[in-house]
């Protein structure tokens, strides 16, 4: 059995939902460090605030895409918990601009951004699943294409209120401005309508089919899965102690030396290699009571068995991730302050900034979703290796040249280049991805996958606070520069990345 080519149409039904999951992250994106700055966040303590993102995709998404690989019923295998996720991001989007205090407002996150990533990882295994080979590529740069779209108007929303239709855009100390309110009820309508069209537009090979699929693509393009041996209770015992270890070494570092006093966040590097240790050793004692992996047990197999490239990925997309977190924590500060001379959130001036924010966040989306349809023609030509190598680059010039820039007008010209480096990170590492994955545990991997996306998120949340504030004096522009400095070493590092099953590479 093959899996048949699927149709322009058939490709946008299957991705439309990313339009509002987008919707919801970008105002996510957008508004948050506002709002956090409005109910009486100092700018230093926002990355910390922001560390529910990553922690709750590290959690999440492998637990989801586990369960959905195993999950096969009369509402498919993945599209039920497109629909679970919609439903309680919609309630948090409702309730977020309404938080009355800082803390309401970051476990208003949590809840939130566990929403989305219950939707957003069955997406990326959804293509996995009813795409060949030779169209894998076109379906990323789909959900690029929704991606960047609902951004644009999602990003932009608060201004286009503001300025087009007169609400509100300031409001008394404390309280979230009338035109971000508005801005998430819709975002939230936006979000489930669209999860919805595609769940009830959309269909999935059930895993007898999908099997059948794997045989026959390992026989025409001899790109064989390897199936290792399960890890052993020894194997689980001896990597766990290593990382505790390590973890501990971490923690009682930060704990006896200045490092801790200066940058309190850093227990949260060191607490985390100590629970993945924890983690690991108890999936050892499991293991040995038990014949196959399954569950948690099952999930560190596989993240210990994970595929070259997927290794090889983890380094690009550790450079890519920490760019783009700090670009979305630090654009409102560094903006407001670098172009528009205020840190004074409660003034008019910032608020202008803040909104022209959105203005800039909405631009690149656009610049995202126009290429997103460009970047499958040039992978074809010259590799997808290439096409993302040089994306990434442009995106680091991009975010470096922030910096010699005071003309808010003029903020526009970088927005294009990383625009057209969202979109390849959005698309290019999943399509290389996908050719390495075994179909059975394609949503297992994506969930893992996710981890090094998370990971340079939890550092920067942990450490870009006193960066910005001892090594850069407050200057937040500066750490835009040291974002568009890993985002040009995420592009050298693709050049390492083996694509066995890239369609440039199979032609030749």
């Amino acid at each position: 059995m093959k899996k048949r080519r699927l149709s322009f149409w058939e490709i946008w039904n299957m991705s439309f939902g990313f339009l509002g999951i987008q919707f919801g992250f970008a105002l996510q994106n957008a508004n948050v460090s506002r709002i956090f700055e409005t109910l009486g966040a100092r700018v230093e303590d926002i990355p910390i605030l922001w560390i529910a993102a990553p922690i709750t995709g590290l959690i999440v998404q492998p637990i989801i895409g586990h369960l959905s690989d195993k999950t096969w019923n009369r509402f498919g295998r993945r599209r039920p918990y497109f629909m679970i996720g919609a439903l309680f991001t919609t309630l948090a989007l409702f309730f977020m601009p309404n938080s009355p205090s800082l803390w309401i407002a970051a476990g208003m996150l949590w809840i939130m951004d566990a929403s989305i990533n219950i939707s957003m990882e069955p997406f990326r295994a959804f293509v996995g699943d009813n795409l060949p080979t030779e169209q894998r590529t076109m379906g990323f740069a789909m959900q690029s294409f929704f991606i960047g779209t609902g951004a644009v108007v999602a990003s932009a929303l608060p201004y286009i209120l503001t300025n087009w239709f007169g609400v509100s855009n300031i409001a008394e100390e404390g309280v979230i401005p009338q035109s971000v309110k508005l801005s998430f009820y819709i975002g939230g309508v936006v979000l489930l309508a669209s999860v919805l069209y595609t769940v009830f537009t959309s269909k999935e090979y059930s895993p007898e089919e999908l099997a059948a699929c794997e045989e026959e693509r390992e026989r025409t393009t001899g790109v064989k899965m390897v199936v290792k041996a399960p890890v052993t209770p020894p194997q689980f015992l001896k990597n766990g102690a290593v990382w505790t270890v390590i973890g501990l070494a971490a923690t009682l570092l930060i704990m006896f030396t200045d490092l801790g006093n200066q940058n309190e966040q850093l227990y949260i590097v060191g607490g985390l290699l100590l629970v993945f240790g924890i983690i690991l050793i108890i999936s050892g004692f499991i293991r040995g009571k038990s014949d196959q992996p399954t569950g948690l047990v099952g999930i560190m197999n596989d993240l210990l068995h994970m595929p070259k490239t997927m290794g090889q990925l983890a380094v690009v997309q550790f450079f890519s991730w920490l760019a783009f977190y700090a670009m979305w924590i630090y654009t409102t500060p560094a903006i407001t302050q670098h172009v528009y001379g205020t840190t004074d959130s409660t003034s008019v001036l910032y608020n202008q900034g803040a909104n022209w924010v959105g203005v800039l966040f909405a631009v690149y989306n656009a610049v995202s979703a126009v290429t997103a349809f460009l970047l499958p023609l040039i992978a074809r030509q010259v590799g997808r290796k290439a096409t993302h190598a040089v994306a990434l680059a442009l995106g680091g010039i991009s975010f470096i040249s922030l910096y010699f820039i005071k003309d808010p007008m003029m903020l526009l010209i970088p927005m294009i280049g990383v625009g057209f480096a969202w979109a390849s990170i959005l698309s290019m590492p999943y399509a290389i991805l996908t050719g390495s994955l075994p179909a059975a545990k394609m949503g297992t991997y994506m969930g893992i996958f996710n981890f090094f996306i998370v990971i340079p998120q939890i550092l920067a949340a942990s450490i870009l606070g006193s960066i910005t504030r001892d090594l850069f004096h407050g200057q937040v522009i500066l750490t835009m520069v040291l974002a568009g400095c890993s985002l040009v070493l995420g592009g050298l590092s693709v050049f390492f990345v083996q694509d066995r099953d890239d369609v440039y590479r199979l032609r030749k």
